[in-house]
């Protein structure tokens, strides 16, 4: 199945963006935050500045869980955007190289 043939329903999107919002309210959500480190650069960055992203991504089929969230810097979440993992993974290999 490539991209084009993937649809999310509105419906499941918005429940998923509902469950995101809740687990960020979450004293789990509130201790990744509080490491103060991005989940993708490493940098050190205070819990203000840390963003939810979905590493699969809602639209990409991902859902608002524990293991498919990470706490990442805004530069990291701007430029992950829809990406899956190995995509994201080529991208940083493209950037080091």
């Amino acid at each position: 199945m490539n991209d084009v043939d993937f649809f999310i329903e509105e419906e499941d999107i918005r429940r998923e963006r509902n469950k995101a919002r809740e687990l960020r309210a979450s004293q789990w959500w509130k201790r990744q935050c509080a490491k103060g480190v991005c989940g993708y650069c490493g940098r050190t960055v205070s819990a203000k500045e840390l963003t939810m992203d979905h590493i699969v991504p809602i639209s990409r089929g991902g859902k608002s869980v524990k293991g498919n969230v990470a706490a990442c810097c805004k530069d990291c979440n701007n430029q992950k955007k829809q990406l899956l993992p190995m995509e994201w993974e080529q991208y940083l290999t493209k950037l080091i190289v």
